[in-house]
């Protein structure tokens, strides 16, 4: 008899290897008590669908749309959709996490279509669309970029005639706003021309797309080179590239400028996109990236002027990547204003020095440097988490104001728009 189950069994098994089944439902009785500890292959193939998935102990997986992607148990409790365990209407979960069990089998799974059904011990039914779990598995999630970019040196940017948005198209029409914010998540930079040299017409500008965030520099910042502020932006100097506020916690997102008056020379804005040189320490020395992605350092500012008294201190690397696909979301550089560096042991230091030598180079060549002379009427955003900024120095009189946007309602108003952001 144990002969007979056996040899029918090999029989489907052939018939499995040779296309001759598509589907063979997990709860075979006869296998399951014959081999009870074996881990077997579902098959579903059809002209648009060919759909692989394997049931383990520990987790679920899934071949389908040139993806292996594998699935812990509780994870697939956890995101169930139903109405008892998820909110539709206000897109939030209704199932306590907590309450699951984390050894947690599903009793049965089957395949309707394009929808998986897990069965759990309890009897409650969870189904999940194919490409929804293709969407948000970790497998491919790696294979995403969270924003799509194109990165840039002063010729590829001069090159692709970046057009500004007209004040009035810009304020008054969607098509105005969503082209301005296209240009902006692409480019890291983006003009808006015609607007009146006016703080409150700068400040009506930038609430067009955002919250400006109030910062130990007020809301809207209004300056000329008169020290009235414990920084070098404060004078007529030279500004090197660099990061804004990178002794925040989480420096500033989106800042705005708008030169309302120069009666001088000089002052032209500098622009290097740092993404691009980042991109260029990865392509000739990975290890040297990896390592200024790792090593976190204190930035600080230490202001003693008049009323204005502050000491603020703000910890991360220079270079920060999300973790599962390695996709680089902020640029961390500003040496005015990094603190002692005490963060890093000392065999590791010289290493770190090395890396950013290497980024500073790629940061300061000619062919990387985009200048903008800044001029009553056109503002400009510098998405100051990618784009580093800097200035030459300048004679005369010069007025300018601005402010930083928080960056959440920035790119809120984009996706709102239908821009992937």
């Amino acid at each position: 008899m144990w002969y007979h189950r056996l040899s029918h069994l090999q029989s489907r098994l052939q018939d499995l290897l040779r296309g001759r089944v598509t589907h063979w439902a997990l709860q075979q009785s006869n296998f399951k008590s014959l081999f009870p500890l074996a881990i077997y292959w579902h098959h579903t193939a059809s002209k648009s669908l060919n759909c692989v998935w394997q049931q383990h102990e520990d987790h679920f997986e899934l071949q389908y749309a040139n993806n292996v992607m594998r699935f812990d148990y509780v994870w697939l409790r956890d995101h169930c959709r139903s109405a008892s365990c998820y909110n539709s209407k206000t897109h939030q979960r209704s199932l306590d996490t907590a309450s699951v069990d984390l050894c947690i089998q599903p009793k049965t799974i089957h395949l309707d279509e394009t929808t998986l059904f897990f069965t759990w011990p309890d009897g409650h039914v969870t189904r999940y669309d194919l490409d929804w779990l293709v969407k948000n598995s970790y497998e491919g999630q790696k294979q995403k970029v969270i924003q799509p970019r194109i990165l840039w040196n002063a010729e590829i940017y001069q090159q692709a005639q970046v057009p500004a948005v007209d004040f009035q198209t810009f304020l008054e029409t969607k098509e105005g706003l969503k082209n301005f914010l296209q240009n902006f998540l692409l480019y890291g930079i983006a003009f808006v021309e015609n607007v009146p040299p006016t703080q409150k017409h700068t400040e009506k500008v930038a609430e067009r797309i955002s919250l400006i965030r109030e910062t130990i520099y007020g809301r809207m910042w209004f300056f000329t080179s008169d020290f009235s502020r414990g920084d070098t932006a404060y004078t007529n100097l030279a500004l090197d590239r660099h990061t804004d506020t990178t002794y925040f916690q989480e420096p500033c997102g989106i800042q705005v400028f708008h030169c309302l008056k120069h009666e001088g020379t000089g002052g032209r804005t500098l622009l290097v996109d740092g993404f691009y040189a980042a991109e260029q320490v990865l392509q000739k020395a990975p290890e040297e990236f990896e390592l200024l992605s790792k090593v976190p350092l204190k930035h600080e500012y230490i202001e003693n002027v008049g009323e204005c008294q502050n000491h603020m201190i703000g910890v991360g690397p220079v270079l920060n990547t999300y973790p599962w696909n390695k996709e680089l979301y902020l640029i961390r550089y500003n040496n005015y204003d990094r603190a002692v560096i005490n963060t890093v042991p000392y065999d590791v230091v010289h290493r770190w020095y090395t890396a950013h030598r290497t980024l500073t180079r790629e940061l300061r060549r000619p062919e990387n440097e985009f200048w903008v002379k800044l001029k009553p009427g056109k503002v400009l955003f510098i998405d100051n988490w990618r784009v580093l900024h800097g200035r030459e120095s300048f004679t005369g009189y010069r007025q300018l104001c601005g402010c930083y946007l928080t960056r959440d309602d920035v790119l809120n108003t984009a996706r709102l728009l239908g821009l992937q952001a």
